[in-house]
C-alpha cells in the first residue's frame, strides 16, 4: 500500500492547531490592540504608536524592566550551578535513587500558590524562621519581603561602607523572591541535568581516571563539556519562565504597587497591573509585546551561541 505523503502533517496537525489558537493568534491580537485605545469595553480610536512613545518614557516600565533583568541575572545561573551540582551528586548514589530523586523533584510538582504562602511565612518579619535562624547565630532581624534597601547596600553597611543606590543590586525583598524561584525549579532542571549526566560514557571516565585526572580535573574536562547540550537546554527553559514569573511575586509582595517601593515589580506583575486594575487594555499590550521581542531576542542569540559552543 502506498504510503500518502501528506499523512505526517496530519499527525502534528492538532498540535499546529492549538500552537496556532492559542500562541500566534494571542499574539497578532496583542500587537493589533496596541495600536487602538482599548479599555475593558472594547476598542477605541486608532491611536498609532503612542503607547509605545509613552512606554519609552514611564519610568514605572523602566523600574519594573530593571527589577526583571535582576530576576534573571540571579535566577538563571544560580539555577543552571545549583542543578548541576545536585544532579551530579545524585549520580553517584547508588541506593535509593528513586526516593531522592522524587525529593528532589516534589517542589516542581508543588503549587506554586501553596509554595509562595509558605515562604511568605518563613520571611515574615515577626514570627518568620528566617530571622529565627538568624537570631540564632548572633544576626539581628531583617526585613526580608518589606525591606527595599539592595543586598550588596545591606551587605556593605554592616562594614560601614556606603555604596551608591545604583550599585545596591536587587533589594531584599526581591532577593527573596529570586530564593523562592531558584528553588522551586532546582528539582526539574536537575533531573534534566541527570538524564545529560547518564548519558556520559563511563569510558571516558576511567580512561581519565588511568591518566591520572582527578575528580575536579574529570569534572571541568569531561563532565561540563559533554553536558552542554543540557546546560543550553536548562538555560533557555530557565530564562524563558523567569522572564514570565508573575505568582510568586503577586502572591509575596503583591498589590498594591508591588513590594517595598515597588523594588519587587516585574515585567509581568506591571503588565497585570496596567491590563487588568487600570483597565488600560492597550498599554498592557505595547509592553507585553515588547516583552516578547525581548524574549524571542534572547532565544535567538542564546540558540545562535549553542550552535557556535556545540558545532
Amino acid at each position: 500500500m502506498k504510503e500518502n505523503k501528506y499523512t505526517p502533517f496530519l499527525y502534528i496537525l492538532p498540535a499546529f492547531i492549538l500552537v496556532f489558537a492559542f500562541r500566534f493568534i494571542p499574539i497578532m491580537l496583542t500587537f493589533i490592540v496596541s495600536f487602538f485605545e482599548w479599555t475593558i469595553n472594547g476598542a477605541g480610536k486608532f491611536i498609532g504608536f503612542e503607547n509605545y512613545a509613552h512606554l519609552i518614557k514611564d519610568p514605572d516600565f523602566w523600574t519594573s524592566l530593571v527589577n526583571t533583568f535582576y530576576l534573571v541575572i540571579f535566577v538563571v545561573p544560580l539555577s543552571i550551578v545549583l542543578s548541576l551540582f545536585f544532579a551530579a551528586l545524585l549520580n553517584q548514589v547508588k541506593h535509593l535513587k528513586g526516593f531522592f530523586r522524587t525529593i528532589y523533584f516534589l517542589p516542581f510538582v508543588t503549587s506554586l500558590v501553596a509554595v509562595s504562602i509558605v515562604w511568605k511565612i518563613i520571611f515574615n518579619q515577626q514570627s518568620g524562621l528566617a530571622n529565627f535562624f538568624l537570631a540564632k547565630v548572633g544576626l539581628g532581624p531583617q526585613g526580608w519581603l518589606a525591606e527595599s534597601r539592595g543586598i550588596f547596600t545591606l551587605f556593605f553597611s554592616h562594614f560601614g561602607i556606603h555604596i551608591p543606590t545604583w550599585l545596591g543590586g536587587p533589594s531584599l525583598a526581591l532577593f527573596c523572591i529570586i530564593i523562592l524561584t531558584v528553588w522551586k525549579s532546582l528539582g526539574y532542571n536537575t533531573i534534566i541535568y541527570l538524564a545529560g549526566l547518564q548519558n556520559i560514557p563511563k569510558e571516558m571516565y576511567e580512561a581519565a581516571e588511568i591518566d591520572g585526572a582527578t575528580k575536579t580535573r574529570q569534572f571541568f574536562g569531561i563532565t561540563i563539556p559533554l553536558v552542554s547540550p543540557t546546560s543550553f537546554y536548562v538555560l533557555l527553559m530557565t530564562t524563558i519562565t523567569t522572564f514570565q514569573a508573575f505568582a510568586q511575586i503577586y502572591l509575596m509582595t503583591g498589590p498594591p504597587i508591588g513590594g517595598p517601593l515597588k523594588t519587587t515589580k516585574v515585567i509581568v506583575y506591571y503588565i497585570y497591573e496596567t491590563g487588568f486594575d487600570n483597565q488600560n487594555l492597550s498599554y498592557a499590550s505595547a509592553v507585553a509585546l515588547v516583552l516578547f521581542i525581548i524574549i524571542l531576542a534572547l532565544t535567538l542569540w542564546q540558540k545562535r551561541l549553542e550552535r557556535n559552543v556545540t558545532y
